[in-house]
C-alpha cells in the first residue's frame, strides 16, 4: 500500500521528500536472549553465537553506510559489541536514555522461574505497560518510552542522519509510535537480533515512511 516499492517498505506519504533518515539496530543475541531471561540494564555481552551471527549478517550486506553520520548506542556492552560487529570500531556517543526497561527484581529471570511468584502475577495482570516491577530503579513500559520518546525528540531536532544501536524495548517502541497501521503487535514487531528498522522524516521532521533493515538481496 501507499506506494511500496518493495515488501519491507511502507510509505505513508508517497512522493514526499526525505531530509532525514535514522536507523535503529537491536543489539545480537546474548545468554538472556538464549535461555528466555528478562534482561533489561542488567550489563550481559554477547554470546558468541550471537558475535558469529551478526558477522554473517554483516557479510550478507544489507546494512546502511554510516560514513559521516552520528552514531549512539545506550552503552552497555551488547550494543556497543554489536556496533563494533556490524560498523567497526567508529566514534560515537553514549546514551543512557536509550537503554532497554529496567525490570527490577525481574531482571535474569525467566518466565519458568517465576510463573508462580505474586509479585511477578500482579505485574503481569492488568495494565502491564503501567505496571512497576519490584525492586530499586524498576520501570514500566511507559516510563522506559517517555525517556526513550524524549531522547529521540532532542536527536531529531538536530535535523542529522544517525545510527541508534539499542535494544528491542526501545526500538519497537519508536517504531510503534509513528507506524500504527501494520495490523500487527508489538511481540511482531519486536524486531531479531542485529536487525531493526529505518525511519524517514520530510523538511518538518514530519514522518514519511520506514523499511526493515538490514535489507535482503531482493530488495530492489
Amino acid at each position: 500500500e501507499g506506494g511500496a516499492c518493495h515488501q519491507d517498505i511502507l510509505r505513508t506519504a508517497p512522493g514526499a521528500e526525505i531530509e532525514l533518515k535514522v536507523y535503529l539496530v537491536r543489539h545480537g543475541k546474548t545468554i538472556a536472549n538464549e535461555n528466555w531471561l528478562y534482561c533489561g540494564q542488567t550489563d550481559v555481552p554477547l554470546t558468541e553465537a550471537g558475535a558469529e551471527e551478526l558477522s554473517e549478517k554483516r557479510a550478507k550486506g544489507g546494512y546502511p553506510d554510516i560514513e559521516g553520520m552520528q552514531v549512539y548506542t545506550s552503552g552497555l556492552l551488547r550494543t556497543e559489541q554489536t556496533l563494533e560487529i556490524l560498523f567497526g570500531a567508529v566514534p560515537h556517543k553514549i546514551l543512557p536514555e536509550m537503554m532497554e526497561i529496567n525490570f527490577g527484581d525481574f531482571e535474569m529471570r525467566s518466565y519458568e522461574q517465576m510463573k508462580e511468584d505474586p509479585e511477578y502475577i500482579a505485574w503481569c495482570e492488568g495494565d502491564n505497560e503501567a505496571n512497576i516491577p519490584p525492586g530499586e530503579g524498576a520501570e514500566s513500559g511507559y516510563m522506559m518510552q517517555d525517556r526513550v520518546f524524549r531522547c529521540f525528540d532532542e536527536l531529531l531536532k538536530k535535523g542529522e542522519d544517525f545510527l541508534l544501536v539499542s535494544h528491542g524495548g526501545p526500538i519497537t517502541s519508536l517504531f510503534m509510535r509513528y507506524v500504527t497501521d501494520t495490523g500487527k503487535n508489538w511481540y511482531e514487531l519486536h524486531p531479531g537480533n542485529g536487525e531493526g528498522f529505518c525511519l524517514e522524516f520530510g523538511e518538518d521532521k514530519e514522518f514519511t515512511g520506514w523499511y526493515k533493515i538490514p535489507i535482503g538481496e531482493k530488495d530492489e
